[in-house]
């Protein structure tokens, strides 16, 4: 890039280390809500590295909700240490339709930063409990600030493509099965809305959700893992789901697809 009215060092490469990393429910990215609060009943924890003093997050507590910046480091181009040159990407919600990158927060993008609001339940040390979570276990966080709803909330903003078009598309229902397994452990209780609004939005990538005419291409049974279970899926006609079995992971079977799709 030639600009001579700039100097070199403002289109230099920077480097950055992050402050923090992210303990997170969703430990893959098939399952990960693909925006922050749409599953406000995710909780993670963002914590601080040992290096950085804790008193750096006095006052922050007083805040409701905290930007996130983070990078996507599963991205397949950040894992073979290359740059994403993609200009246009397909965002699920649009069904296979085209869009410039820098018209959507798709993760393949010239730098894979990304950026969260998370609402902040407690700060307990260098540990920031937050909840609204769209990011995988281990996520890497560049930077944090607090949301100022005075000058960041637009009432008369304007949104795009995005904005006619509804997040959660897929009816979902349970199997006797996994309702007893849900009986058996209450500690899964709190979680059966969590994973009912993550499946609400239809986490499959656009290639495996076909056609009227070919509804399954690839599979019509899923599995993705919450926290330590495995929750094994069915797709339906008409965009239902139903949740066939939870299985703890360590005992999880392998007969699902689970693909990757962020």
């Amino acid at each position: 890039m030639n600009d001579s009215s700039k100097p070199a060092s403002a289109l230099s490469p920077y480097s950055f280390e992050p402050i923090a990393l992210v303990e997170s429910p969703y430990k893959e990215k098939f399952g990960t809500p693909r925006q922050p609060g749409l599953v406000s009943e995710s909780r993670g924890v963002i914590v601080l590295r040992d290096d950085i003093n804790p008193d750096s997050l006095e006052g922050l507590s007083d805040y409701s909700h905290v930007w996130a910046m983070f990078v996507f480091h599963e991205n397949q181009a950040i894992r073979e240490g290359k740059r994403s040159v993609k200009t246009k990407v397909h965002p699920p919600r649009l069904e296979g339709k085209a869009v410039g990158v820098f018209a959507t927060r798709s993760p393949h993008r010239p730098n894979a930063i990304g950026l969260s609001l998370l609402a902040i339940e407690k700060i307990e040390g260098r540990r920031i409990h937050v909840r609204g979570l769209d990011l995988i276990d281990g996520t890497p966080i560049l930077d944090i600030k607090p949301y100022l709803p005075s000058v960041e909330a637009i009432t008369d903003a304007k949104e795009g493509w995005s904005g006619p078009l509804s997040s959660k598309s897929v009816e979902v229902s349970w199997s006797e099965e996994a309702l007893q397994t849900l009986a058996a452990h209450p500690e899964l209780t709190e979680k059966k809305t969590a994973i009912e609004k993550i499946l609400e939005l239809d986490i499959r990538p656009v290639a495996y959700r076909g056609t009227a005419e070919n509804p399954d291409p690839y599979t019509d049974v899923y599995g993705f893992r919450y926290e330590d279970w495995n929750v094994v899926f069915r797709m339906l006609p008409d965009k239902k789901a139903v949740i066939e079995r939870l299985e703890p992971w360590n005992q999880r079977t392998t007969t699902q697809t689970r693909p990757s799709n962020r």
